[in-house]
């Protein structure tokens, strides 16, 4: 594509620089893919490079990147284990095409918009229930919701978990979220960031390749990322609902296992399997020639000990030992290696630092003696210590047995090493995160990193008295997300693989299923702490209430009273528990108990003003407004910056028909909150009331502008066109929002009105038919619905009063 064909002398440099050795076969089919246009049925759009651990899948993959990067132009990223979903893989993508000169503006404001509603979510419940108390007794509610899935079998959990509603459909879910979540833009963004987010990535990914002739995307340690990528990627492959993907687009996946057939068998002819096999015997003695090494006894020696794992023959031919060496039989690849190694102090060194699961300097140090503090260059440079997420890690093939070694060599000295190690990374949280709550530690990577170490080393050096804790720690980390909570949940998987326990390991292995599907995050995790984790009775109460706001946020309304019913009984000053109780009493219209449960919060913590600000709200949305304002009023005079309470108190002055003084109260929430989108939606609703259809657009511009891409915010577009008349474009903006999201039922009841409007009877029902089968209590359709079918020639209903 105008491209100067390189000369012979670059491509023969460029093959010395790479030192790469075998695997032409492989290369050679990806680059023969780069000569086939994607309209050619020969053209593949995936590669999946498969084989055991040692055999070159990352190497090969680095090489593919690069061939395509230097050879054929093309823009790439790299994504690999270190992300945890499908979010932080598209940051990943993000970042790395940034960094070859091509930003993906709109996504990443769009990202990082996602990332402060998610941390608002789990660190505060929805507007309304938003502010927690001001003490440190309580942490405020988590909405929890972090991305719609597929639901998968408990599998190992059967008899540890309650009953669950596992068949109400997705559509129905959202639905349900919208009527009770103040802003459908919250709904959509939290609950469903891939659906959210994807469009625009993919949007900005087909600008990017209107400009470059490729763009290849590589996933590494595909074993890890499919079970997180694989919906997300196949959609991508295969249906529009996300964006359309270029077609100069290539993807490679590496993995130890084979794709799932259940998902990729209809892909064959997309997909070419690259499985790869140990280094031919020619291919091992080509690397090992480059390296200088041809004698034949410790060529054959060097082959024998390496299986010819590419990654064990690379690091043996920098070590390849003299001929005295090769006659102990029972030597293997890591000994021969260690034996080779002349340098007591470096030997020591190398197996000191396979104890870590990442290294950086100050790890290393922490690690080894004092004597081997300065040798880190020279343990990067050894072959077997690659780079990975700004951290060096050693290659499983080579740590592994490094560490089994040093486990039964000594199981005392093993101990005390990881002893050590934890100490470490305890002093570094604790310096790094000051006197944090633990509670809000999780939600902190300068917190959160070291403590996943930490109780890392603890379970190595001694797994079964640390497994107790490590259990009920896992508590605070379901409680701070799903991507935090997994990593807790590997962290006890690999302790339990490298420390050989089989109790570490199960646990993980079952919490890593039990945390599966994110939508629900930790509600089956701690089931299955409560069945049979032996919890004492302040981490049962933690567990119940973690679980309580985890099945309030997927409508599991009278499992969230039992939870925190039963928290309470357990803890009667449990704050946290109460005000669970009162937001799922508000939630379900059980007015009173939520303001029972609202009186002992009042009785716990006498004079807060959050409690009064709750009451407030509980008043407004049971349509008892005076009193609604006579609660609210205080606490902005006590607070006169307080936006949320404006925000709230500007609603119920709408209720009552005194616009100009609740467009006065949102006008000073957004003053004291410039990027508060909800009071934006809310005033330009109050402005299309007053017939200021420029003012209002005006506030719904400023809002997109923060928040592309929300169904809610097109929504209101669409009510602010209806009301001025604009039926035609209401209904393109009504239709805008539903292809986004299908199950938005407030947007169905809208786009029947200005149906009607325009006289399209058979429409508007059939719009609200579908709006009720959604949501059936979905009061105002209903009440339209009924109109409409009892009278053909009723005038057009008015407001869409639904989610507030």
């Amino acid at each position: 594509m105008g491209r100067a064909r390189p000369s012979m002398q670059e491509l023969i440099q460029r093959r010395r620089n790479a030192g790469f050795v075998g695997r032409r076969r492989e290369l050679d089919a990806f680059r023969d893919n780069f000569g086939l246009p994607p309209e050619d049925a020969r053209h593949r759009f995936v590669f999946h490079v498969h084989g055991h651990a040692g055999v070159g899948k990352t190497w090969l993959t680095r090489r593919l990147e690069q061939t395509a990067r230097q050879e054929y132009g093309a823009l790439t990223a790299r994504v690999d284990e270190t992300a945890s979903s499908a979010p932080e893989a598209m940051a990943a993508i993000s970042e790395q095409f940034a960094r070859q000169g091509r930003e993906l503006a709109a996504f990443d404001r769009r990202l990082a918009t996602y990332r402060q509603r998610r941390h608002e979510a789990e660190s505060v419940p929805a507007v309304g229930e938003r502010q927690g108390p001001s003490t440190g007794s309580m942490a405020a509610a988590r909405a929890g919701l972090a991305g719609l899935g597929l639901v998968p079998g408990v599998g190992a959990l059967a008899g540890a978990v309650d009953p669950v509603p596992l068949a109400e459909g997705t559509d129905r879910l959202r639905a349900a979220l919208s009527s009770r979540f103040r802003d459908h833009k919250d709904v959509q963004l939290v609950l469903d960031p891939v659906e959210t987010l994807s469009p625009l990535l993919v949007r900005e990914l087909s600008e990017a390749a209107a400009a470059v002739p490729w763009l290849v995307l590589l996933f590494d340690t595909y074993e890890r990322l499919g079970p997180l990528l694989d919906p997300w990627l196949r959609t991508l492959l295969t249906s529009e609902r996300l964006g359309t993907l270029p077609a100069n687009t290539v993807l490679v996946l590496a993995g130890q296992t084979r794709l799932d057939p259940g998902r990729w068998g209809d892909l064959a002819d997309v997909v070419a399997e690259l499985p790869l096999e140990p280094f031919t015997d020619a291919e091992a003695r080509q690397l090992l020639t480059a390296k200088g090494i041809t004698e034949e006894p410790v060529v054959r020696e060097v082959l024998r000990l390496s299986g010819r794992l590419p990654v064990l023959v690379s690091t043996l031919a920098e070590n390849p030992g003299t001929g005295g060496d090769l006659d102990d039989p029972s030597a293997t690849a890591v000994d021969r290696f260690l034996k080779w190694e002349r340098d007591p102090v470096r030997r020591s060194a190398a197996l000191a630092g396979a104890l870590p699961r990442r290294l950086n300097e100050d790890i290393f140090r922490a690690a080894v003696d004092d004597d081997g503090a300065g040798l880190f260059g020279w343990l990067r440079s050894l072959p077997f210590v690659g780079d990975r997420d700004g951290a060096a890690r050693y290659h499983d093939v080579v740590r592994a047995p490094m560490l089994r070694l040093q486990r039964t060599t000594s199981p005392r000295r093993w101990g005390a090493a990881h002893t050590r190690l934890a100490e470490t990374f305890a002093g570094w949280r604790e310096a790094a995160a000051g006197g944090l709550d633990p509670h809000d530690g999780w939600r902190l990577d300068i917190w959160s990193g070291p403590r996943l170490e930490e109780w890392y080393h603890l379970l190595c050096a001694r797994p079964s008295a640390a497994l107790s804790g490590a259990l009920r720690e896992g508590i605070g980390a379901c409680d701070a997300g799903p991507a935090v909570a997994r990593r807790w949940a590997t962290t006890l998987v690999e302790a339990g693989e490298d420390a050989d326990s089989d109790a570490v390991r199960t646990w993980g292995r079952h919490l890593v299923e039990a945390l599966a599907d994110e939508r629900r995050r930790g509600i089956e995790a701690m089931g299955l702490l409560l069945a049979r984790a032996g919890l004492d009775t302040a981490a049962r109460v933690a567990a119940l209430v973690v679980r309580g706001w985890h099945r309030r946020s997927v409508e599991e309304f009278d499992g969230a009273l039992g939870d925190f019913r039963r928290a309470t009984e357990l803890d009667p000053g449990n704050v946290r528990a109460h005000f669970g109780r009162a937001v799922v009493h508000r939630a379900t219209g059980e007015f009173t108990a939520a303001m029972d449960a609202l009186d002992r919060l009042d009785a716990l913590e006498p004079g807060s003003t959050w409690v009064q600000r709750e009451r407030g709200e509980t008043c407004r949305r049971a349509g008892r407004y005076e009193e609604a304002l006579a609660r609210l009023d205080p606490v902005i005079e006590a607070d006169p910056a307080d936006h949320v309470a404006l925000g709230s108190r500007g609603q119920t002055k709408m209720a009552l028909g005194r616009i100009q003084e609740a467009l006065a109260d949102l006008d000073r929430a957004i003053e004291q909150h410039g990027d508060y989108t909800w009071a934006l939606l809310r005033r330009a609703r109050v402005r299309s009331t007053l017939g200021d259809t420029a003012g209002a657009l005006e506030d719904l511009d400023r809002a997109e502008a923060l928040e592309p891409g929300i169904p809610g915010t097109l929504g209101e577009r669409g009510d602010v066109h209806r009301f001025a008349g604009r039926y035609e474009e209401a209904i393109a903006v009504y239709d805008r929002a539903l292809a986004l999201d299908p199950g938005y039922a407030w947007a169905l009841g809208s786009r029947a009105m200005a149906n009607e409007a325009l006289g399209r009877r058979a429409a508007a029902l059939a719009d609200l038919e579908r709006a009720v089968a959604l949501n059936p209590g979905y009061a105002w359709a209903v009440a339209q619905r009924e109109r409409l079918l009892s009278s053909g020639d009723s005038p057009e209903g008015g407001r869409n009063d639904g989610p507030v």
